[in-house]
């Protein structure tokens, strides 16, 4: 098996230091487990919730929420793919038939851009490529339609919030100065390319690469990215960089659109390259316990945390490494392993399901996982590998729901099956223990909603095709 696993994607590489035991675990947990767990989800899904985004297991009721504008049906689209991934074909037909009788698009409400691109439009390309059924793509188009309204700003850097309905768009309310958000304003480009090329319409590719034009001409303070960009100036509200929360899926974007691209957009690289010297000079330090971690910087002051989201940039940084050479490929993997086992460090302490501000992790066990590559740190990655911690303390009677501590040893549930909860904790657990031709890595790239899209030298008509 050759598995390089994290929380963004897939690299390919040698699986060492598994057990006999873990080698035998692998296939029945591909095989039986992980599909059951799945299974669980999506039934008690329909039962209790079908039609809206999300299931309240512990109240075996749906759940709307406000980040999708009026859009329902959020665990559907983000379940569709790994429906299909695992061969649930009643489950999936049942998710398709949703999709083609209910899916409504004309809805009149306030929306995240980026929650709407990743799950929503993330979901429907993803399914559309895998199966070649036309009413994903068309939803997809027609979604893609109402975003592009955020664009309309002096610089055309998009707003985060769209009134789907009238095309208005503002800044969140929270966002200092009316800025736009570098995670989510950054978080587009994969997306966009797919719709742009489905649809023979330029526009979509057009407004991603203006973000790129406006990244370029902007001082970087240090060659840093500060987190709150102004859609009206173009320049940094304030100079606050967060590897984490507000930052993260800028920079995984950047080497991802390089590797989408087939590797030709050298552009995305020198800007992914570019940012990870930033971090490695300024942010990267060490505890005093030894731990390897990348700090936080307000306009020069470095504030010694990282936050959970910035677990990912392990797995990142590995799959940067993947295609350096020399020096800098082994800094990067070396980089990659310490941090990645800082994060499983802060794991460990908790003896329960980790989590974050009270979800189901999304990629939570995925973050650790590639170093299974590594031979000094097999070790670590072995002992994360515990779908069954999903079972026994997230698992209720009627789904999965996140804890609100994981430092209790008796953790009191939040009362919510989050819709990534399908769409990555077990979409990734799946392939990490399945066959490695489920998926073809060299033709597929994950967005950041674990959504597999094509790699650009793929026939994509043909690309969903079994």
């Amino acid at each position: 098996r050759r598995w390089l696993f994290h929380e963004y994607g897939f690299i390919g590489g040698s699986l060492r230091g598994l057990s006999s035991s873990s080698s035998q675990l692998v296939g029945v947990q591909c095989a039986t487990f992980i599909p059951l767990m799945m299974k669980f989800a999506w039934d008690n899904y329909k039962q209790y919730a079908l039609g809206k985004n999300e299931l309240r297991p512990l109240t075996k009721n749906g759940h709307i929420g406000n980040m999708f504008g009026g859009l329902r049906g959020a665990t559907v689209i983000d379940a569709l793919d790994t429906l299909y991934i695992m061969e649930l074909e009643e489950e999936f037909q049942e998710a398709k038939q949703w999709v083609e009788k209910s899916f409504d698009l004309n809805v009149n409400g306030e929306a995240s851009l980026f929650e709407v691109n990743i799950r929503y439009i993330g979901g429907l390309l993803a399914t559309y490529y895998l199966t070649g059924e036309e009413v994903f793509k068309s939803k997809a188009l027609e979604l893609g339609e109402k975003l592009l309204p955020a664009f309309n700003t002096p610089t055309g850097i998009p707003r985060g919030v769209i009134n789907l309905g009238s095309g208005m768009s503002w800044s969140w309310g929270w966002a200092s100065a009316g800025s736009s958000i570098l995670a989510e304003f950054g978080t587009l480009h994969l997306e966009f390319l797919h719709l742009s090329e489905l649809s023979g319409n330029p526009v979509f590719a057009e407004k991603v690469r203006n973000i790129r034009r406006v990244l370029s001409r902007v001082e970087k303070p240090q060659g840093l990215y500060p987190n709150f960009l102004s859609p009206v100036t173009g320049s940094w509200v304030q100079h606050h960089v967060s590897i984490g929360g507000l930052g993260d899926s800028f920079y995984e974007y950047l080497i991802k659109s390089w590797l989408m691209s087939d590797k030709k957009d050298s552009e995305a690289k020198k800007m992914y390259d570019d940012a990870l010297e930033a971090i490695e000079k300024h942010l990267v330090k060490k505890s005093a316990g030894g731990l390897t971690y990348i700090a936080e910087w307000r306009g020069g002051i470095l504030d010694h945390k990282m936050g959970h989201l910035a677990c990912f940039s392990g797995g990142m940084i590995a799959l940067g490494a993947q295609h350096s050479t020399g020096d800098r490929r082994q800094r990067h993997m070396e980089l990659a392993a310490e941090i990645t086992s800082t994060c499983h460090e802060s794991y460990t302490r908790s003896g329960t399901c980790p989590a974050a501000n009270g979800a189901l992790p999304g990629g939570l066990w995925s973050s650790p996982l590639w170093i299974f590559a590594s031979p000094h740190t097999a070790g670590v990655a072995e002992g994360s590998l515990s779908p069954q911690a999903l079972e026994k303390y997230c698992r209720v009677e009627a789904g999965f729901s996140g804890i609100r501590d994981v430092y209790t040893t008796t953790p009191t549930h939040d009362n919510m099956q989050q819709s990534f909860f399908l769409a990555e904790t077990l979409k990734y657990l799946y392939l990490l223990f399945c066959e490695d031709d489920v998926l073809s890595l060299e033709d597929w790239v994950f967005n950041t909603e674990a959504h597999p899209l094509p790699i650009n030298h793929t026939d994509l008509r043909a690309a969903g095709q079994p």
